[in-house]
């Protein structure tokens, strides 16, 4: 199927989910406090855009969430792309490094939050410590995963003309694990935002994921729906950027 194809049929896609949307909300068959129209979530978010929520405009609440993950995602890509690589390679580094991460990937994030609001406070650090943690497993599960699916071959080519450990690993290795590399940052940033509202939903008063949750004590579904909207485009987009990256970048990729 082709690009143009594929973005015209999208597009139909979202077209009738809205067609639908509106017809539902027109006709009375939902509550509006329980669906939204489109109109009223539109004119909500320019509202919003205007007079912000909880005295905090919508842009910063915007900008507050997005750091918070960002932070919480490079922190995870610096760490984790070391460790997983390396713990391919060498396995003593495996030895130490996996269990933890292996303990860690399979617990819900609440489980820990309250530990970390412990150890670390209500600020800013126990949320995007919270973030990394969910971000750092999907990255060096990937990164392990790509060294161990390296051609034993090109290994032992590189060997036999001379090549050492140090360079196998940035020569080869490295280059054959970028692909799966991108994939992994796709799902942990993809974890992380489902992480978000869980970060923020205790002992934070900014960030879109409160917002939502504040909302949805007050029977507030339009504001609701403009927060989910907003981090719906925005994982798409991180999404974009992340697979435009990678094609940019790993020019190889697809053609071992």
């Amino acid at each position: 199927m082709s690009k143009t194809k594929s973005i015209s049929i999208s597009t139909l896609t979202i077209l009738f989910i809205i067609l639908v949307w509106v017809l539902v909300t027109s006709t009375g068959m939902v509550s509006n406090i329980l669906l939204p129209s489109p109109a009223k979530v539109f004119n909500t978010f320019i509202s919003l855009s205007i007079n912000g929520y909880n005295g905090v405009s919508l842009l910063t609440h915007y900008l507050i969430t997005l750091q918070r993950l960002l932070i919480a995602v490079i922190l995870a890509i610096i760490i984790g792309i070391p460790l997983g690589l390396l713990s391919g390679y060498v396995p003593t580094i495996k030895a130490i490094i996996d269990p933890i991460i292996q303990f860690i990937r399979p617990i819900p994030p609440l489980a820990y939050y309250t530990l970390l609001i412990l150890w670390l406070g209500i600020g800013e650090i126990s949320k995007i410590s919270l973030l990394f943690l969910a971000a750092i497993p999907p990255i060096y599960i990937a990164c392990f995963d790509a060294v161990k699916k390296v051609d034993k071959e090109y290994l032992q080519s590189a060997s036999s003309l001379g090549a050492n450990s140090k360079q196998l690993f940035i020569h080869i290795i490295f280059p054959a694990a970028l692909p799966d590399i991108f994939t992994g940052i796709r799902s942990a940033v993809g974890v992380a935002y489902t992480t978000i509202i869980s970060a923020e939903m205790i002992a934070s008063t900014t960030g879109i994921g409160w917002m939502i949750i504040d909302a949805s004590h007050y029977l507030k579904s339009d504001v609701m729906f403009v927060g989910i909207i907003l981090l719906g485009v925005t994982g798409i987009l991180l999404d974009m950027i992340i697979k435009n990256a990678e094609k940019a970048l790993v020019k190889w990729s697809g053609q071992r």
